[in-house]
């Protein structure tokens, strides 16, 4: 039987690009402290090497250290950072850098990566889904291990280590890491349902389709199928709110257990300045 939860658990996030016109470190450790300012819970950001037509780009890694400095409470991190991309070494300091930097602020979001965008073939990663969904699982496994403290010594099919241990990350057990899937594929919360959340997205959100409440629904009960304890664990729903009558649209998602509302239409603003403008009206009032 499903139980719904209190509407008051749930958390708000702004999420920007880290292109085009917010493509700078500084713009967007400016806005973090602005969001911070303005009540909302977090700030995540995408995680891109390029988009079509878009420059400047910036490193999330730099454009994250640079929020963590100019914020106190506000939770930080990349949503969603395509790992089987990424140095799995190099990302290992990166979070434990910033979770270190931020005093435990960090949340990981973690996925396959979009597969219209070039960043695979434009700098010759692994294109085959299939395979990157692998790495993902082992490369998980991995960076988890590298987060304990302890050495590591790892010889798998994707990934090779071996390593005295580093520096912890000041959360504990982990930093929290979020599974970014397309829905209603299965693998991707079976993967999900291993780790702390979930950032479900339609496989028709290029064309601007979104999460119902009802499939929100499905997707708890595919999640608890799979194992997840749903009592200490993140769902988030990705979406947009324009006005006071949008208030109704947050509100809809937590009466069936979304956890964090993202603010996801800011990254269509035409100017920097409409973008500043709604973070300063704050997170949907429910």
């Amino acid at each position: 039987v499903f139980n719904l939860v209190k509407v008051n658990a749930m958390k708000y996030a702004v999420q920007i690009p880290n292109f085009g016109l917010v493509g700078e470190a500084r713009i967007l450790a400016d806005l973090a402290a602005l969001a911070e300012e303005h009540h909302w819970d977090a700030m995540f950001i995408w995680d891109h090497l390029q988009w079509p037509n878009s420059e400047p780009c910036v490193d999330p890694w730099v454009a994250l250290t640079a929020m963590a400095m100019q914020t106190e409470k506000l939770t930080i991190g990349p949503m969603v950072t395509a790992l089987p991309r990424r140095d799995i070494g190099k990302l290992a300091r990166e979070t434990i850098s910033v979770d270190r930097l931020s005093g435990g602020r960090l949340k990981l979001g973690a996925g396959l990566g979009w597969q219209t965008i070039p960043e695979y073939g434009g700098f010759g990663h692994e294109q085959d889904l299939r395979i990157r969904a692998a790495m993902l699982d082992e490369g998980l496994e991995v960076l988890t291990a590298l987060w304990s403290g302890q050495p590591v010594s790892h010889s798998g099919k994707y990934y090779r280590v071996e390593c005295e241990a580093f520096n912890q990350p000041v959360q504990s057990p982990r930093i929290p890491i979020w599974v970014g899937g397309l829905w209603p594929s299965v693998k991707p919360f079976r993967r999900a349902a291993k780790w702390d959340g979930i950032l479900p997205i339609s496989k028709k959100a290029l064309e601007g389709k979104q999460i119902s409440p009802e499939e929100l629904i499905e997707i708890r009960d595919q999640l608890e199928e799979f194992g997840a304890d749903l009592s200490d664990y993140d769902i988030s729903i990705a979406g947009t709110t324009q006005c006071a009558e949008d208030n109704e649209i947050p509100k809809a998602y937590a009466n069936v257990g979304a956890t964090w509302w993202i603010e996801s239409g800011m990254a269509w603003l035409s100017s920097l300045e409409d973008l500043e403008s709604r973070i300063r009206r704050g997170p949907p009032a429910i």
